[in-house]
């Protein structure tokens, strides 16, 4: 038998997954099915804003409550309850601009401040903003709220982006997608690797509403007009398969490890 050098419990009991490749790509995927998903439960499903807020918030917190009843990293559970930030986090950004009508010059400087206000509160309680000890209650709540906020922030700041400033839907893909390329090259020029895993996370979510909104609207509007049912569908099939490859993966790791 091989030796091999056992993690410390705090790593197995960690709920959050390893930052690796595949989930950014399952992390974008999200945050555009945060976006496509939360305008056809409202438009195409015909379930109106309310409706749709009520349900998507009662199955988040649901979510959230399997999340945080379980020991260690879930991919299914983990990643169900991204989705559902995703789309809540949209919806309440919409409900602001469009319900509340409240400009997205303010709501976007509104959740950045409460954002920052949630990682200085995070920072001077647990002394880190480390995404690799996420095991005990309360650096769950800090995390999930910083996520939550992430998403409304991203979501303001993409129609900020793509709407109010006029970049478009194309532009604002491309202008999004090379800070996050500017942020990727600081972390491998040996930037802060916390500092940059959160820009990177903020950043991947007007990315992925952009992407989003250039796959679903109409060409009219400078879209490609694939439109909210099919967008969402082919991306949370993308999204299934890759966190079943992640669940098998870690339960085989799991074994492994029990067995050795």
């Amino acid at each position: 038998m091989n030796t091999l050098t056992t993690p410390s419990s705090s790593n197995w009991l960690n709920k959050v997954p390893e930052v690796t490749l595949s989930f950014w790509v399952i992390k974008i995927m999200s945050t555009t099915v945060g976006e496509t998903g939360a305008d056809f439960l409202a438009v195409n499903a015909g379930f109106g804003q309310d409706i749709s807020r009520a349900v998507m918030g009662a199955l988040l917190a649901v979510a959230l409550f399997m999340q945080w009843r379980t020991r260690r990293y879930t991919p299914w559970t983990y990643w169900l309850t991204v989705v559902l930030v995703s789309v809540v986090g949209t919806q309440i950004t919409d409900l602001l601009t469009d319900g509340l009508g409240v400009s997205l010059y303010v709501s976007t400087s509104a959740f950045a401040a409460v954002l920052a206000g949630i990682f200085a509160v995070w920072f001077w309680v647990e002394r880190s903003l480390s995404i690799h000890k996420i095991f005990t209650c309360r650096r769950e709540l800090f995390y999930w709220s910083a996520i939550l906020c992430t998403f409304a922030l991203g979501t303001a700041a993409g129609d900020l982006a793509t709407e109010a400033l006029g970049l478009g839907f194309t532009w604002g893909a491309v202008s999004f997608g090379a800070l996050i390329a500017i942020t990727y090259a600081a972390w491998r020029k040996g930037g802060n690797a916390v500092l940059t895993f959160w820009i990177g996370y903020i950043l991947t979510r007007p990315f992925g509403a952009a992407l989003g909104d250039m796959l679903t609207q109409a060409k009219t509007y400078g879209g490609l007009g694939m439109g909210a049912m099919w967008t969402s569908a082919l991306f949370l099939i993308v999204i299934v398969m890759l966190v079943t490859v992640a669940q098998f993966g870690v339960g085989s790791s799991r074994i492994t490890q029990t067995t050795e």
